[in-house]
C-alpha cells in the first residue's frame, strides 16, 4: 500500500479496503565526488515506471497519461501555489446569486501549438465531447450537472448548471482541446493521442513506445517560454534500475522508493549533487477486492483480511515509518478528514472469528475452507513497484496465518490496467488514488461510474452513500459538505481501513 500519483480519484461500503497512503519522495539533479554527467545540460528528463497509453486528457486515466498530457494542455482553471482555483485559458469568471451560471471571460490571443486562435468554441467541443457517451472517458461525470453550455461571443462562455455543484470551478480545470483538429472524428482512436496539439507549456515531440515521450518548449506559450528546453518522460520498469540511471546522470528526477530515501540516497554523491524531498502525499494506496466475487461481496469476509493485517509492520519494515494508518480516502491535510474515525486494529483472533461467521472453517493444514473449498485468490500488482510488491508479500504471510491463501501476480502496468482492472478480470490488486484538492469522490465511488474504463471497477453499489455523494455536490458549504462526507464515511466504516504518510 503505497503513495499512488494522480489518478484520479474514494471510500465506501467500499470494499474494505486497506488503506495507506505514503510520503512522497522526490529526488531532484542539482548540480559524485565525481560529478554525475549531465547528458542532456538543458533538458529535464524524469523516471516513470510505466509508459503513458492516451494523451488527450479526456482520456488520460493513468497517472503517467494524466502527467505528460498536463505539459501540453490548459483547462479553464487551475490550483495556485497556495491551492487556490485560479485561471489559467480564463482571465475572470462571475458566479450567479443562485450558483447555477458560471460566466468564464477567456483569455484573449491564445495561439494552439499549430498556429491556430484558441477561442469559446473549443471550450464548447470539449464539453460535448467529455459528455459524448461514445467517448470512453472516467472524467464525464463531472459535467452531469451541466444543464448548457453556450458561447457568448468569441472569448465569452456560459455555463448553465441544473442544480449548485459545488466541484464546478475546479472541473473546468481539465485540458482544453482544439475542435479544428478532432471536429468529426473518433477521439477514441484518432492519432492526436499520440502526437497531441495543445495550448500548454510543451509541445509535443516523440513518442517512442515504451522507452520515452520527448516534449519540446512551447515558443509561443502565452504565459512566457519554459525555461528548460525539452523534458523527458523516460520509461524504466524497475526502481532499482532508475535510481542508477539517476545516478549515472541520464535522469534528472525521480520518485523513491522508502528504502532509497532512507538509505541509497545517504551517498555522498547524492548527498553533494542532487536535493532530496519529502512531502505528505495527498493520495493513498489501497487492497481492492473485485466485489462482483461473491466471496468479497460479503462485508464480513473484508473486515476479517482487514483485522488481519499488520499495517504498523508494513509502515515500518517497507516505508520505514514514513508512514500511518487511515480510516478513508481522505488524507489528514484534506478538510473532509474525519479525525473520529479510527483505522481497524491488527487482530488475528478477531479476523478469524469474522471468517468462522461466514461459513470459512478450518481444513487441512489450517486453511479455511467452504464447502471443501480452500479460501485463496490472487493479488494483482504492478511491474516495477517495489513497495506494493513488498506490501503484498507481508499481506500474503499475514493472510495465512489465518487460513487464507494469497498468491500474487504481477503484471505490466498498462497490461494490468487495460486487460484486468478495465475489464473487471481480477480477485483483488493493490494500486492506489491520487486526490484532487475537492473531496468529490463521486468518479470513483457512485455505483453508475462501473463501465469499463471507469474509475469504480470494483463495483461497489450503495444507495445511500450514492444519494450522499450527491448531496455532497449540491451545496457550497463547506462545513455542510464536511458533515455529508462523514456520513458517507461513517456507513462505510466496515468497510476501509490504511495507511497515510
Amino acid at each position: 500500500m503505497v503513495k499512488a500519483g494522480k489518478a484520479g480519484k474514494v471510500f465506501k461500503n467500499l470494499r474494505n479496503f486497506c488503506f495507506v497512503a505514503f510520503i512522497s519522495f522526490a529526488l531532484l539533479f542539482v548540480s559524485c565526488v565525481k560529478e554525475p554527467p549531465i547528458k542532456k545540460p538543458h533538458s529535464l528528463t524524469e523516471g516513470y515506471l510505466a509508459d503513458a497509453k492516451r494523451l488527450l486528457p479526456m482520456l488520460a486515466s493513468d497517472s503517467a497519461s494524466a502527467g505528460i498530457s498536463g505539459l501540453i494542455f490548459n483547462g479553464l482553471t487551475k490550483y495556485d501555489k497556495n491551492i487556490k482555483v485560479t485561471g489559467d485559458l480564463t482571465e475572470s469568471w462571475t458566479v450567479s446569486p443562485d450558483g447555477l451560471v458560471i460566466t468564464f471571460k477567456l483569455k484573449k490571443g491564445i495561439k494552439w501549438q499549430d498556429g491556430a486562435e484558441f477561442t469559446a468554441d473549443d471550450v464548447l467541443f470539449t464539453y460535448q465531447k467529455v459528455t459524448d457517451p461514445k467517448v470512453a472517458t472516467p472524467y464525464s461525470s463531472n459535467y452531469g450537472p451541466v444543464k448548457k453550455v453556450e458561447v457568448i461571443d468569441k472569448y465569452t462562455i456560459k455555463v448553465t448548471y441544473y442544480e449548485p455543484y459545488a466541484p464546478a470551478l475546479e472541473s473546468w480545470g481539465m485540458g482544453i482541446i482544439p475542435r479544428h483538429l478532432l471536429e468529426g472524428k473518433d477521439i477514441n482512436t484518432d492519432d492526436f493521442n499520440r502526437r497531441p496539439v495543445g495550448t500548454g507549456p510543451y509541445k509535443f515531440g516523440e513518442w517512442v513506445t515504451g522507452q520515452k515521450i520527448v516534449l519540446t518548449a512551447n515558443d509561443n506559450y502565452f504565459e512566457g517560454r519554459p525555461k528548460i528546453d525539452q523534458y523527458i518522460a523516460k520509461v524504466t520498469t524497475d526502481q532499482s534500475t532508475m535510481f542508477l540511471e539517476l545516478q549515472a546522470g541520464i535522469l534528472d528526477m525521480m520518485n523513491l522508493t522508502p528504502t532509497q530515501f532512507r538509505v541509497q540516497s545517504e551517498k555522498a554523491v547524492i548527498k553533494k549533487y542532487f536535493q532530496k524531498f519529502n512531502y505528505p502525499a495527498f493520495a493513498y494506496t489501497y487492497l481492492g477486492y473485485n466485489l462482483l466475487d461473491q466471496r468479497f461481496s460479503d462485508k464480513r469476509v473484508r473486515q476479517a483480511i482487514t483485522y488481519a493485517i499488520n499495517k504498523k509492520a508494513i509502515i515500518n519494515g517497507v516505508l520505514f515509518g514514513y508512514g500511518t494508518p487511515c480510516s478513508g480516502p481522505f488524507p489528514s491535510e484534506s478538510w473532509a478528514h474525519n479525525p473520529a474515525v479510527e483505522a481497524y486494529e491488527y487482530n488475528p483472533d478477531k479476523a478469524k472469528s469474522f471468517l468462522k461467521k461466514t461459513g470459512w472453517v478450518i481444513g487441512g493444514r489450517e486453511k479455511k475452507k467452504k464447502n471443501n473449498v480452500p479460501f485463496s485468490f490472487t493479488v494483482l500488482v504492478n511491474q516495477g513497484n517495489d513497495v506494493r510488491l513488498k506490501v503484498a508479500q507481508i499481506i500474503q504471510q499475514d493472510l495465512k496465518k489465518v487460513g487464507v491463501d494469497m498468491k500474487i501476480t504481477v503484471l505490466e502496468w498498462q497490461t494490468m490496467l487495460h486487460e484486468f482492472i478495465d475489464k473487471k478480470r481480477f480477485e483483488a490488486v493493490i494500486l492506489g488514488w491520487s486526490l484532487s484538492r475537492d473531496p468529490d469522490i463521486y468518479d470513483i465511488w457512485h455505483s453508475s461510474k462501473t463501465k469499463e474504463g471507469e474509475f469504480n471497477f470494483v463495483g461497489y453499489i450503495n444507495q445511500e452513500v450514492d444519494n450522499l455523494l450527491l448531496e455532497g455536490r449540491r451545496t457550497f458549504n463547506q462545513e455542510e459538505r464536511k458533515m455529508v462526507y462523514s456520513m458517507c464515511l461513517m456507513r462505510c466504516r466496515y468497510c476501509i481501513n490504511g495507511l497515510k504518510v
